[in-house]
C-alpha cells in the first residue's frame, strides 16, 4: 500500500493523477490533495446546469470535470481531498462506509461528531462537511480497480462556494444530473475542535490514519511525467470539462438600451442545435439569419462572436442599436435581466 501527500494545488493535473494511477497503478493507493479555487463536477453532470459559468470566469475559478459521478463541489486550499484506489471485486457495489471509517476516525478524535449520512456525504450536527463519490475502472488486462473520492470542508470560503455553484435565475432545463444542494459547514468552526490544528497539520493526521503509520511517500518522476500528459490531452480540454455535456435547453433574456433580447436555444455536448432570438427590439433584417450562423457552434465566446460575424449583415440591422458581444454575453448567460 503506498500513501501519497501530493504537492501539487492544479486541479487538472491532481484529477488527471487520479485517474493515471487507477489506470496504471497495481498497489493499493491511498492520496491526499489539495486544490486551488475550482468547481469540481461530476461526471455525468451538466456544467451549464451546475455551475455560475460567468462568475467562473470571471473570478478565474477553474471548472474541471471529474472521472466518478455524483454532484458538483467546490474547492480552494481549505478544502482537503482524499483519494482511495483499490482492486474492485465484481458485485462489490457501492460502500461509501468502507472507504470514510479512518477520515470518521480522525474527525471524531478532534472533536466533530462526525457520521456517515444521506447517500454520500459526511455529516456533524446536521451540517455536511464532506462529499463522496466512487467510479469503477475496467482496465485492458482484464482487472478492475475501484476509485474513492471526497472533499472535506476545512475552511474553504463559503460565500464563492455559493456563488460558484448556483446558477442565476435562467430558465433552464436539462437531461444531466443535478446536484443536491445541502447547508454546509467548515470543520475548523466546530466549537470543540483544536484552534492549532491548521489545515496543513489537519493533513498529516489523515496521512498518518489511512495510511496505517506507514511512510508517506509522493510520486515519482515516471508518474508526474504521465499525469502532466493525461492532464493537457483531457482535463484541460474543454472538450471534456464542458463538451461532454448532456442536452439542456436554455432561454435567457437581457435588457440592453436598444430593447430586452431573449435567447433561447438547445445545445448537446456544448454546441448550440436549435436558437431563437426574440424581444421588443427594432431591426430591419430577419434574425433568422444570425440564427442560423450560429446553429452548430460550441458555446465558446471566441466562436461565437465569429459566427455571428459570418452573418450577411451587421448586427445593429438585425438589431438596432446592438453589438456582436451584446448576443455572445446574452447567449453566455453573462447579461441577464
Amino acid at each position: 500500500m503506498r500513501t501519497i501527500l501530493l504537492t501539487s494545488t492544479d486541479p487538472c493535473f491532481n484529477l488527471a493523477a487520479e485517474e493515471y494511477l487507477l489506470q496504471n497503478g497495481g498497489d493499493d493507493i491511498r492520496m491526499l490533495w489539495r486544490n486551488s479555487r475550482s468547481v469540481i463536477i461530476g461526471k455525468n453532470q451538466n456544467t451549464w446546469a451546475e455551475v455560475n459559468v460567468p462568475y467562473t470566469e470571471r473570478e478565474g475559478i477553474a471548472v474541471v470535470r471529474r472521472l466518478s459521478g455524483g454532484g458538483a463541489v467546490f474547492h480552494d486550499l481549505g478544502n482537503v481531498n482524499y483519494t482511495f484506489i483499490t482492486a474492485y471485486e465484481e458485485g462489490g457495489g457501492i460502500d461509501f462506509a468502507r472507504f470514510t471509517a479512518p477520515i470518521l476516525r480522525v474527525l471524531n478524535r478532534l472533536g466533530v461528531p462526525a457520521e456517515l449520512g444521506g447517500r454520500n456525504d459526511i455529516l456533524a450536527d446536521g451540517r455536511k462537511i464532506s462529499g463522496n463519490a466512487q467510479a469503477v475502472v475496467r482496465r485492458s488486462d482484464g482487472s478492475a480497480r475501484q476509485l474513492h473520492h471526497g472533499a472535506l470542508l476545512f475552511g474553504a470560503d463559503l460565500s464563492v462556494l455559493a456563488e460558484a455553484l448556483i446558477v442565476h435565475p435562467e430558465k433552464i432545463r436539462t437531461k444531466g444530473i443535478a446536484s443536491v444542494r445541502s447547508r454546509v459547514m467548515n470543520i475548523r468552526d466546530f466549537p470543540d475542535f483544536p484552534k492549532n490544528v491548521d489545515v496543513e497539520a489537519f493533513m498529516r493526521l489523515l496521512a498518518e490514519e489511512i495510511g496505517g503509520g506507514g511512510e508517506i511517500g509522493t510520486l515519482t518522476a515516471a508518474e508526474e511525467e504521465g499525469i502532466r500528459a493525461l492532464a493537457e490531452e483531457k482535463y484541460r480540454t474543454w472538450a471534456w470539462n464542458f463538451g461532454a455535456s448532456a442536452r439542456h435547453e436554455t432561454e435567457l433574456t437581457a435588457r440592453f438600451s436598444y430593447g430586452t433580447v431573449t435567447a433561447s436555444y438547445t445545445a448537446t455536448r456544448g454546441v448550440i442545435g436549435e436558437i431563437r432570438l426574440y424581444g421588443d427590439y427594432f431591426g430591419t433584417a430577419p434574425i433568422a439569419e444570425v440564427e442560423s450562423c450560429l446553429a452548430g457552434v460550441p458555446l465558446v465566446r471566441e466562436k461565437l462572436l465569429a459566427a455571428i460575424g459570418n452573418a450577411p449583415r451587421p448586427v445593429g440591422e438585425y438589431i438596432a442599436g446592438g453589438a456582436p458581444e451584446d448576443i455572445a454575453s446574452l447567449i453566455l448567460g453573462e447579461h441577464q435581466i
